[in-house]
């Protein structure tokens, strides 16, 4: 867990073609999913042994704060005039968000990284994206959900904290180590969940300015997702650390996950609720459901995963 560990540009570089030569999800277009097989997907629904769902999102955010100065909108659109008093009526609403705030839980699509002009896969940006939408690498790869085994890591657990301070770098020694002390071992077609304790900091310490601080992975750890065949990546942060200590790359673990090794991205997950079910029932591996709203040629979607126990 330093605080300190630089990369240079050459450095993520050759770490870049590096994972571009061995993630599993690298070449296909649908990326790391085409890990989870319908076997493995068949395994994951074994591990549903005592019938608990728990949420994996935090509630949608409607208050401005550093961290998320354009929040979610939500109002009652009906009835207009008030409630009547006889008669039929609806109650109805009206939603509007940035999908990929700083807050909100959501989900990336592999169409939501650019680098060096090319998304994933190398498909030029340029004729991918237009203002009408994504028309390859969207949101709709994962329109039939992503489901499978889910695993927690509790890397502030691993080292007796209630959370990572801002600036802090999870190690792939951090991600073993994790693995030791809780009894599971990562494997193929796993959703990783990568808990850092964002969430709780915010949850007590109030908002701050998490574009500028939050605590991440290290680019080095995606080499640790690649060997055990991962097939989505998630945390209550970010993923990516900030500041970036990689020279040149502000988003350094978005651009291997997403962009080299075909990984969605879920961010600013909250595992408040499942850390303590996972302690109790002595186990942290589960079913894990995810289901983005059906947005196809989006880069993104707001989303509620849940963990069934």
């Amino acid at each position: 867990m330093p605080t300190s560990h630089e990369l240079s540009e050459a450095g993520f570089r050759s770490l870049y073609r590096r994972l571009r030569s061995t993630a599993p999800g690298a070449a296909s277009p649908r990326g790391a999913l085409d890990t989870l097989t319908s076997e493995r997907l068949l395994a994951a629904v074994r591990e549903v042994r005592s019938g608990r769902t728990i949420s994996l999102a935090a509630p949608v955010n409607t208050l401005a704060g550093p961290d998320d100065p354009e929040p979610a909108e939500h109002r009652l659109t009906a009835p207009p005039g008030g409630v009547p008093g006889r008669g039929l009526d609806f109650a109805r609403d009206r939603f509007a968000m940035d999908v990929h705030s700083d807050v909100n839980s959501h989900i990336d699509a592999l169409c939501h990284v650019i680098y060096d002009g090319t998304l994933h896969g190398e498909v030029p940006a340029a004729d991918a994206l237009s203002p009408d939408g994504a028309s390859a690498l969207s949101l709709d790869l994962a329109r039939d959900g992503i489901v499978g085994r889910g695993v927690l890591l509790d890397i502030p657990g691993l080292h007796g904290l209630p959370w990572l301070e801002p600036g802090s770098h999870v190690t792939a020694e951090d991600l073993a180590a994790a693995e030791a002390r809780q009894g599971v071992r990562v494997g193929p077609g796993d959703i990783l969940l990568v808990r850092v304790g964002h969430r709780r900091r915010r949850e007590e310490r109030g908002p701050w300015d998490a574009a500028g601080a939050r605590a991440g992975l290290h680019p080095a750890a995606l080499e640790f997702l690649a060997e055990r065949e991962v097939a989505v990546l998630g945390s209550d942060g970010n993923n990516d650390t900030a500041p970036s200590t990689t020279q040149g790359v502000a988003f350094p673990v978005h651009v291997l996950a997403v962009h080299a090794m075909g990984l969605h991205l879920l961010d600013y997950l909250r595992f408040e609720d499942l850390v303590p079910v996972c302690v109790q029932e002595g186990r942290w591996s589960f079913l894990c459901v995810i289901a983005p709203l059906r947005l196809p040629l989006a880069t993104g979607s707001p989303v509620n995963p849940l963990a069934v126990l």
